[in-house]
């Protein structure tokens, strides 16, 4: 590579205009390609340090607001209007028919019931029985390991060391409270402490390698939807006969019975949501308010289980086993996502789970939504009429 192939960077001062303007000069000179709206942007380059390298402009994604819709929560309560950030027409106002439906039964009630952010090192033997024994040494040292972590950083608690034996190696998930971030770097940091402190104390001075891959960052796995990453949070209402008759023209009854053969299809397609499309409410709102978008991977896991009542009514829930959220830290400051966070009253310190329940709440209403249009034999004519960018 030439110096004139380098893309022009100023260690002193890169997040500037000046050096967006120079980036965006080379790019046309490379390319032929002109930045006049990615370089048409209000944001201040400098409050992207650290969140970007080798700035240019903006992707100006349109938001939309969705709702409103009524939770009683633990932490949520009361109305709130959902910003959601997506090209997909008809994905809001679907979302926000979803929301109204739930707004009239009551709202959706929703709880947080377990918090753990993992790191997952992986510590090398001689045999399987200095694994093992290994093992029992952490368990013996488990309050010294968790005063480590206190000391070296601010916010991250160690909760559990869970320990999986293969071969001469023992595979570990550190597991945290992180507060109101998401907690990926904080967590990789106070584990990089614990591991050093461990290696420096333990008799056989393991070595260690700080992921083996089964904190599964920014990945699904199975293990997570038993153990949980970010937050297990569940959200749940009671559809009632008369609203779904009126607002989504069908029986509850249809729904209970699509939700079946729904779960059969899941279970042969090897989808990691039973539920109808929960990536799309979350994927829009992790946009729209600076989470970062690789986690939908991880998060649009989950199960959805409804119980068709005596009287008609119907029982719905979502459960999202590996919710990674934040209200703190990360993008979430950034001034569109920090308005978009203002808009639900859930930027910054004590909203984590405030934000996570309303997340599963969209989730819910989204679900309820799509799958009665498509019973109601509405889901294409309503793309037609809303979702066609002619």
């Amino acid at each position: 590579m030439s110096r004139s192939d380098r893309i022009p960077r100023d260690k002193n001062n890169d997040h500037s205009r000046e050096m967006a303007s120079q980036r965006g000069a080379f790019i046309e000179a490379m390319t032929g390609a002109k930045l006049d709206t990615v370089a048409s942007y209000t944001i201040d380059p400098a409050v992207t340090n650290g969140n970007i390298e080798n700035f240019i402009g903006t992707a100006q994604v349109p938001i939309g607001l969705a709702g409103p819709l009524l939770m009683a929560g633990e932490h949520a309560q009361g109305n709130f209007y959902i910003p959601m950030a997506t090209t997909e027409g008809t994905l809001v106002a679907s979302y926000s028919r979803g929301m109204r439906v739930i707004s009239e039964c009551g709202g959706a009630r929703t709880a947080v019931v377990k918090h753990s952010m993992q790191r997952a090192p992986v510590f090398l033997f001689n045999s399987a029985l200095e694994a093992r024994e290994f093992g029992k040494w952490l368990d013996e040292h488990i309050d010294a390991i968790r005063g480590v972590v206190k000391a070296s950083v601010e916010v991250p608690r160690l909760i559990e060391i869970e320990k999986y034996i293969v071969a001469k190696m023992i595979y570990t998930r550190f597991c945290y409270t992180t507060g109101d971030a998401a907690g990926q770097n904080m967590t990789g940091k106070a584990t990089l402490y614990a591991c050093e402190w461990i290696r420096a104390h333990h008799p056989a001075k393991p070595r260690y390698i700080l992921s083996g891959n089964i904190d599964t960052d920014k990945k699904h796995s199975n293990m997570n939807m038993i153990q949980t990453r970010g937050k297990r949070v569940v959200a749940e209402f009671v559809l009632k006969k008369e609203v779904a008759k009126e607002l989504l023209r069908i029986e509850p009854e249809w729904l209970y019975r699509f939700r079946q053969i729904a779960g059969i299809g899941t279970h042969m397609s090897g989808a990691v949501y039973s539920g109808a499309h929960s990536a799309n409410g979350i994927a829009a709102m992790f946009i729209a308010t600076g989470q970062d978008a690789a986690n939908v991977s991880e998060s649009h896991a989950g199960m959805t289980y409804f119980e068709l009542l005596e009287n008609g009514d119907l029982y719905s829930s979502v459960t999202l086993p590996a919710l990674i959220c934040a209200t703190y830290g990360g993008g979430t400051g950034l001034q569109t996502q920090r308005e978009c966070l203002e808009i639900m009253d859930c930027y910054g310190d004590g909203k984590a789970d405030k934000f996570a329940e309303i997340i599963a709440a969209v989730v819910l209403a989204g679900d309820l939504s799509l799958s009665s249009a498509i019973l109601a034999h509405e889901w294409v004519s309503s793309h037609e009429k809303m979702g066609r960018n002619r």
